[in-house]
């Protein structure tokens, strides 16, 4: 049984909840999102929370009830005060620049990378720290993903891409044999 599906999810001020048939959306001061609900999940709209319910018993129903229960609550964390990731880059020589919307990469490769910005992204650029921001944190944390996966930290000297909140396990280098 969910746990997190049988809890309903307060509105908060300032956030406007609509559905038309299976389309949920939410309007708030960041934006709008939309949800397309799933045909096996309920959705009750009172006058301070939302309630997702099951409308049958099945092994669908039940997977996405809890599911669309945190989508929905992301949704409405997201126009209201909105996500943000931030990437800290380590290494000599490697740096990174925002030219317009696209972010320019030195990563130590042969090349610089050039990464474009989707649309509904915020970037900051500060020394080596990037601020991702937006209000879906689905393509918040998708973006924050692909531009680690560019060089990602490394064990051995802690060079590359790491979350702010990340804690690096360091490994001991190779040790030279008295002999």
């Amino acid at each position: 049984m969910s746990r997190i599906g049988k809890k309903p999810i307060e509105i908060p001020t300032g956030v406007e909840v609509n559905l038309v048939k299976s389309s949920l959306t939410i309007k708030g001061k960041n934006g709008t999102l939309d949800l397309v609900i799933h045909e096996a999940v309920g959705i009750e709209i009172e006058e301070k929370e939302i309630v997702v319910s099951k409308k049958r018993n099945s092994k669908i129903a039940q997977a996405m009830w809890g599911t669309t229960r945190a989508l929905i609550a992301n949704m409405i964390i997201g126009v209201k005060d909105g996500f943000k990731k931030t990437l800290l880059l380590d290494g000599v020589g490697f740096r990174m620049a925002l030219k317009g919307d696209q972010i320019d990469l030195a990563l130590g490769f042969s090349h610089p990378v050039i990464v474009d910005i989707p649309e509904g992204i915020k970037v900051e650029i500060e020394k080596s720290k990037m601020i991702i921001s937006g209000i879906d944190r689905q393509k918040v944390g998708q973006f924050a993903a692909e531009i680690r996966a560019f060089k990602p930290v490394e064990p051995y000297k802690g060079k590359g891409f790491r979350y702010d909140d990340e804690q690096v396990i360091r490994k001991e280098g190779k040790r030279a044999v008295a002999g």
